[in-house]
């Protein structure tokens, strides 16, 4: 199969799913009351948006999976082999691709945990800090033993070159992951945010795909990208269903897996740089916090949050983050380009 051709073909198969599922989804979640509880100590102003459905995740993870699996199909049928390619190696590509899948799903389900218990005890804390910690920890081992066990060690680092890791891949896999999981967690905090800013990080993984002939990590990035803006129909502001952490574990899965397939983990400093960005802001908000015995840096943490009590709208802070992120991703392909 011509590989634009398939990259397309999953964009649209996402959008597609993921659109049509909010007519279906949405009212039976409103049916089940899985409505989203909102933290007392959040914006006052967010407690209007107490009951929006929450686990809406499901909708993008769906459409997803299913479009990779059907465009995969679909090229197999056809002779094709986009994933191994004319790569020698073919079974670590094949193990990147599959084990990444597997991994988000993974982190999605924990999403799904945590999200039904927020759901049955009406409260916004589900599994507690430790249990969340331990299973994410046990994904990130399980994930990055897939890929020791395939052999697949190595690191490109951009100007460098490709990089046994040694030891050092443990640990390094394992910062990597949770980091990048948590993240992409933080970011999920106002309409359509989360998503808006996955589908930037999304088209720049696809270029870069592209760029380095690897057509599995372009097939992932093209089905997330249509998945993420079919569900945007339904999330934008005003949103009618959240992606709860369901969805934004799954999310946080697939950009991890995405940059381990491309082989250059280190890529998503540029292409999530706003995943980075909440996340440092939430770790300097407490630990400024607890330094200065109660003094703050920002109104509130993650900082989208403090641009909210700064006076703006959420539909402004969407379209400057997303196009920051933007300026990331386009940062990243000329990295990844001229390194």
């Amino acid at each position: 199969m011509n590989n634009v051709f398939a990259m397309i073909m999953a964009v649209l198969i996402g959008f597609a799913v993921a659109a049509l599922l909010g007519f279906v989804l949405i009212p039976w979640l409103h049916k089940l009351k899985f409505g989203q509880t909102i933290l007392d100590i959040g914006p006052r102003w967010h407690k209007n948006k107490q009951g929006t459905p929450t686990m809406g995740g499901i909708m993008f993870i769906a459409a997803t999976v299913g479009a990779i699996v059907v465009v995969f199909a679909t090229d197999k049928i056809m002779g094709g082999d986009l994933i191994g390619g004319n790569n020698l190696q073919k079974n670590i590509f094949y193990t990147r691709f599959w084990s990444g899948i597997i991994m988000a799903l993974g982190f999605a389900f924990v999403g799904f945990i945590d999200d039904y218990i927020k759901v049955v005890k009406r409260r916004n804390l589900g599994l507690t800090v430790i249990q969340k910690t331990a299973v994410q920890l046990a994904l990130c081992i399980g994930y990055l033993w897939s890929m020791y066990m395939s052999g697949d060690t190595m690191m490109f680092v951009p100007f460098v070159g490709r990089v046994p890791m040694g030891w050092f891949y443990w640990i390094f896999g394992i910062c990597v992951i949770y980091g990048a999981i948590n993240a992409v967690n933080f970011t999920d905090g106002i309409d359509g945010l989360c998503s808006s800013v996955t589908i930037t990080a999304a088209a720049a993984f696809i270029v870069i795909a592209f760029m380095r002939k690897n057509m599995g990590a372009g097939l992932l990035s093209s089905a997330l990208m249509g998945g993420c803006a079919g569900f945007l129909m339904w999330n934008k502001n005003p949103a009618k269903v959240f992606m709860g952490d369901t969805g934004s574990m799954f999310l946080g899965g697939m950009v991890v897996a995405i940059s381990y397939a491309l082989e250059c983990p280190l890529i998503l400093l540029l292409t999530g740089i706003v995943y980075v960005i909440e996340a440092l802001s939430d770790v300097i908000q407490i630990g400024y916090f607890k330094l200065t015995h109660g003094k703050r840096v920002f109104k509130m943490a993650p900082i989208h949050h403090h641009f909210e009590m700064s006076g703006w709208k959420e539909k402004k802070i969407v379209a400057v983050f997303s196009f920051v992120n933007l300026l990331g991703g386009l940062a990243a392909i000329l990295v990844m380009y001229y390194g």
